[in-house]
């Protein structure tokens, strides 16, 4: 059966849908099967591949809320998509008092699991029951993490979320590995971020860095992965370093010391 990533992080911009949809066309250039899911009521995923959330008249809050097929909301793009429409940013509430909440994306997987290598999971700035629905069904996690030490702060509530999800919902969900993006090798700040990284987290951090571009803003408008719009630049050759990093299995999916120790604080300068 697929191997499902979600990739989440409760603050917002740090690349996560970047990282899911070209991560996504990574596997794929490797003749893996690939499914992402749009989870975020944004629906960055779903325009970065030419799909108008706004138009859209069915979508992953069909299959949440209604319990429709998640096969029918697919659609064909570089990699298959099940998009976000506006109604998802409603999904949370009309979930609210459902049996079963938590699980209903779980459930609307069990259909499609076999038909593909790798399902990936773009959730929304939060760690609300959109976010709790991905761990849920996830069997690993990817956590994006922009390089400055604000950020670094955000991954100690994750992490206390996961526990709480290990301990109610899915015992086998472990971080995969956290990957650190919107690096700026030119600043000691982003340079001392990754090595507090590293120190806290170990092996479990990517060897992989997503480094600043401006190609990552370009890409979307062109409604493309920066795989196809910049196949030769450095961009897409960091994913595609990425994609072998995750099978190759570079990382391992445990808890990491993440789980158990307080992310280390070396000094506020950082």
């Amino acid at each position: 059966m697929a191997t499902i990533l979600a990739f989440a992080n409760q603050k917002g911009g740090v690349a996560k849908t970047t990282s899911t949809l070209n991560t996504g066309v990574a596997l794929r250039e490797l003749h893996h099967r690939v499914l992402a899911i749009d989870l975020d009521p944004q629906g960055n995923l779903s325009m970065s591949q030419g799909l108008n959330p706004d138009t859209l008249t069915r979508s992953m809050f069909n299959v949440l809320v209604h319990r429709d097929s998640i096969a029918s909301i697919i659609h064909r793009c570089e990699i298959d998509i099940a998009p976000a429409s506006i109604d998802l940013a409603g999904a949370e509430l009309a979930l609210s008092s459902a049996i079963g909440r938590e699980r209903a994306l779980e459930k609307a997987l069990m259909e499609i699991r076999h038909g593909y290598d790798y399902i990936l999971i773009d959730t929304p700035p939060s760690l609300g029951l959109l976010t709790i629905n991905a761990l849920t069904a996830a069997t690993g996690v990817i956590v994006p993490v922009q390089c400055e030490y604000l950020s670094l702060r955000g991954l100690a509530q994750l992490e206390k979320t996961l526990e709480m999800i290990r301990e109610n919902l899915n015992p086998d969900v472990r971080i995969r590995g956290i990957l650190p993006t919107m690096f700026d090798a030119r600043t000691v700040h982003g340079r001392e971020a990754v090595d507090v990284l590293k120190d806290g987290f170990g092996d479990l951090v990517f060897k992989t860095i997503v480094r600043k571009t401006i190609k990552f803003a370009e890409a979307p408008v062109q409604g493309r992965s920066i795989l196809s719009y910049d196949p030769g630049g450095a961009a897409a050759e960091t994913y595609r370093k990425l994609a072998k990093e995750l099978l190759n299995g570079n990382t391992s999916q445990h808890e990491g010391r993440g789980a158990r120790e307080p992310l280390p604080v070396y000094g506020a300068h950082i």
